[in-house]
């Protein structure tokens, strides 16, 4: 579609140019000629129902619309790409839809700066993403598009929420929650990172409020169990990541009297075999019983408890845990009984202990807990050695002994060893009624109300008569009020609270004055469930088709960010298993597999304007081009290592595409020749790319990838200028093959090669060419990889295979990966194709 003897920029060629100029592939005219072709074709459009071909559903995280697209989306969306582009070569039926995340604290504190309604800063965004990602040649699907602002996408989280409500898994109770000073708003534990808001970085304080609460810990234990589903499929890191946080412990409850109190305190412990060595009680300083406990001590007593209590509430989470504080309390005069052996237990509030794990109360064992003896230190209480390990009396060196040993001091129990030991006394409290084998948990109910305006209202009704009202089914959506008149400034309270025509309604049960709840919901929940509604986004009678959903569900690939590793990825879990118990779904996990790609960073650092290190997309697609851009994010390395942007050549990318891209103009010989009278080497090399070309994308190696495509490139230009030349049949089959693979990377560039060699629109159909075998026995060989002259991989290459790329494929190995260990790279010996030699620095 371009001609020779054009410049980049419009103006003639002369012969100073580089011959990436010279030759006449304009990038920039290019991408404006084949995206209106593309519109009208809608190659990736999969809503036909008769579509014969096998279904596979590939979804990236949809984006939060806060700007226009930036790096990190840069990368992502080109990973995705890859693999629903993939998919659509080889003969498969590919759903890979998009939407906007479009609720949340951005677009409201951004309406608050610009005295704007948060609508229009969001839907003007959604736009702006839009046109960036068509200009980006995005894989999706264009008729499944959702914004969760929508009112016809939240109606159905008000759905589910009833849903919920109905079984028990939605409730309201009073607590103490996560505040956020700046933002005025409550923060599920998940959202606190580092002891700060995720998304402005205050520091978090506490403060008590009546909140809804979805029951997550009710399905602890099988999104635990399930993760065996999901070995080998999602990153190890992940799992991990889930599993610390749900925070599994066996062990048991303990009940213990408190003098002056008719019900007893259960105590979770994962060592009840040390109940011997208890020598005092903390409550957590925050917690209704410290309060409890204060209120009947005397005035001098409750007055230190309370100016303590006004300290702890303004440290973070964070910095009650760590093990650098000094330890602080406030002795409340009461007294618990040791079950084992009736002592009497001084009781202490402290802030190292929190309110909402296990019963928000401990038995301290100092000489086995190192914060416990810290704190008896503190406090001059006394430490008792009940478990033997051999080491030296935590009273002479400061040191708890917290391993293994023989109990003493312990009654029944000595001369036991900790496993049998905790099996006798749980015996012994289960026969005497003051407890019991238990499994407490880290993870906590799922915190979803929000003081914020811009999100899903909560459609429950409160009655003076009739307590908490469902908004009746046929009255969905609740939706949003006008924000003009609205006070969004954050205060503490919801700014709907103002909106007081919305507010008061009456009750749909007895009909009396009502007011709604005031509240909207954690924008996660809308992205817990978002993959269903994409099988369909204009249905009106349902969130979701469940024909399709048996169809197409659950996602067969996933990508996106690591930092959703807890948040975003475990409730969407816990809410795909509440809809399987309901029997709305057929499956109990969402995502069958998971890609987690790496951040893209400038100079070993995030990427910011404070820092002075930004990249705009922006500029550099202007620069270079999209399908360079592109190509360089592929290419950098495995896609779940960071990508330094400075290590990058998008032009040393362009310049290879524009090598490419000459291959197709050098073809002469006719369409649909014959390749087999072709050249027998070439043939070899083109069908190995395909082969391990396939391999790589469904290991996702894309970087290997780009890597076999070089290959090939190279050796189709050595048998075209040195050769059997560019009509021979191999060639063609070797530069078409080129085309199709790098349609997955690069689609411009692509396309425009499947026209120059004489085919229709669109090279995106083209169809995965089928590898033959018979042509492979000779056209591999071992190339043994050295680290520090260790042998450490083993790599099957092309006997063709270049310095270049056998350097790339050496470097990107995992295991090559594991044995640089974050080490530099001093120097690399290729010697092709049987060896290359890595010496770290």
């Amino acid at each position: 579609m371009t001609e020779a003897g054009v410049r980049e920029d419009g103006g003639a060629a002369d012969a100073s140019q580089s011959p990436d100029t010279r030759d006449g592939y304009d990038v920039f005219a290019v991408q404006d000629e084949w995206l209106p072709v593309w519109d009208e074709l809608a190659p990736f459009r999969s809503g036909n129902p008769d579509d014969p071909r096998p279904k596979k559903y590939i979804l990236d995280m949809f984006p939060y619309p806060s700007g226009d697209l930036h790096m990190g989306h840069a990368e992502a969306y080109a990973l995705g790409d890859v693999i629903a582009r993939y998919w659509v070569q080889q003969g498969f039926n590919v759903m890979h839809p998009i939407g906007w995340d479009a609720f949340g604290l951005p677009a409201e504190n951004a309406a608050i700066k610009r005295g704007v309604d948060p609508r229009a800063w969001t839907y003007e965004n959604i736009e702006a993403q839009k046109a960036s990602m068509r200009r980006y040649a995005c894989s999706f699907d264009w008729d499944r598009l959702l914004n969760t602002c929508d009112p016809e996408f939240y109606r159905w989280n008000q759905w589910i929420f009833l849903r919920l409500f109905e079984r028990g898994l939605a409730y309201r109770k009073p607590s103490q929650v996560n505040w956020c000073p700046k933002d005025q708003t409550v923060l599920a534990n998940e959202q606190v990172v580092g002891g700060r808001c995720e998304r402005c970085d205050t520091p978090v304080t506490k403060k008590k409020l009546t909140q809804w609460y979805f029951r997550i810990t009710d399905y602890a234990d099988r999104l635990l169990d399930d993760m065996k589903q999901l070995e080998g499929k999602w990153p190890d890191k992940v799992l991990l990541m889930q599993r610390n946080w749900i925070g599994r412990s066996t062990g048991a409850d303990v009940s213990f009297a408190i003098e002056g109190r008719d019900e007893p305190v259960t105590v979770f412990t994962t060592r009840p075999d040390t109940l011997f060595g208890a020598t005092f009680f903390v409550v957590a300083a925050d917690s209704d019983l410290a309060a409890e406990l204060a209120t009947g001590a005397p005035e001098a007593v409750q007055a230190s408890f309370n100016d303590y209590l006004e300290q702890v509430r303004n440290i973070s989470e964070l910095d009650r845990l760590s093990s650098d504080r000094p330890k602080s309390g406030a002795f409340l005069e009461r007294h618990a009984i040791n079950p084992v052996n009736g002592e009497r237990l001084p009781i202490y509030a402290a802030d190292y202990v929190l309110a909402d794990y296990g019963h928000g109360a401990i038995m301290a064992v100092p000489a086995h807990d190192q914060r416990d003896l810290e704190f008896a230190q503190a406090f001059a209480l006394p430490v008792r050695v009940v478990v033997d390990t051999g080491e030296q009396d935590p009273n002479e060196t400061g040191v708890a002994t917290t391993g293994d040993g023989v109990l003493v001091n312990s009654g029944p129990l000595d001369g036991m060893r900790k496993t049998e030991a905790i099996t006798r006394i749980n015996e012994i409290l289960e026969d005497q009624g003051q407890g019991h084998s238990a499994i407490a948990y880290r993870l906590r109910d799922w915190l979803i109300s929000r003081q914020r305006y811009w999100g899903t209202p909560i459609p429950i009704i409160h009655c003076p008569d009739c307590g908490e009202v469902p908004v009746p089914d046929d009255q969905l959506p609740v939706t949003l009020p006008d924000a003009g008149g609205l006070d969004l400034t954050p205060k503490g309270t919801s700014p709907l609270g103002g909106a007081t025509e919305w507010l008061n309604v009456p009750c749909p049960t007895c009909e009396g004055p009502a007011v709604r709840d005031a509240d909207t919901m954690d924008t996660f929940v809308d992205s817990a469930w978002y993959f269903l509604r994409f099988l369909d986004p204009s249905l009106e009678t349902a969130p979701w088709d469940p024909d399709a959903a048996k169809d197409w569900l659950p996602v067969d690939q996933y990508v996106g960010g690591v930092t959703h590793a807890i948040l975003h990825l475990l409730y969407a879990r816990f809410l795909t298993k509440a809809l399987y118990d309901m029997g709305y779904v057929d499956f109990v996990e969402p995502f069958s597999a998971l890609l987690n790609q790496g951040m893209v960073v400038m100079d070993g650092s995030a990427m910011s304007k404070s820092r002075g290190n930004l990249v705009r997309l922006s500029d550099e697609l202007v620069d270079h081009g999209v399908d360079a851009i592109r190509l360089s994010m592929v290419f950098a390395g495995p896609p779940e290592d960071d990508i330094d942007w400075s290590d990058v050549s998008p032009a040393g990318s362009r310049k290879f595409l524009s090598r490419a891209w000459r291959l197709s103009g050098d073809v002469t010989s006719d369409v649909g020749v014959a390749p087999t009278s072709g050249e027998e080497a070439l043939r070899r090399a083109t069908h190995f790319a395909l082969r391990e070309g396939a391999h790589a994308v469904e290991s996702l190696r894309f970087n290997v990838l780009v890597a076999r495509i070089m290959e090939l490139v190279n050796a189709t230009r050595k048998a075209i200028d040195t050769g059997p030349g560019g009509g021979d049949p191999a060639v063609r089959e070797a530069v078409e093959a080129t085309a199709i693979m790098l349609s997955l990377v690069t689609p411009f560039t692509a396309e425009e090669m499947w026209e120059r060699l004489g085919h229709q629109p669109t090279v995106f159909r083209a169809g995965w060419p089928k590898v033959d075998e018979s042509l492979l026995v000779e056209a591999v060989v071992t190339c043994v990889v050295q680290v520090a002259g260790k042998v450490r991989a083993r790599l099957e290459v092309s006997t063709s295979v270049g310095d270049d790329e056998l350097r790339a494929l050496a470097l990107a190995d995992a295991a090559v990966q594991r044995a640089l260990d974050g080490r530099e790279v001093r120097n690399v010996i290729v010697r092709a194709p049987k060896l290359v030699n890595i010496v770290p620095a």
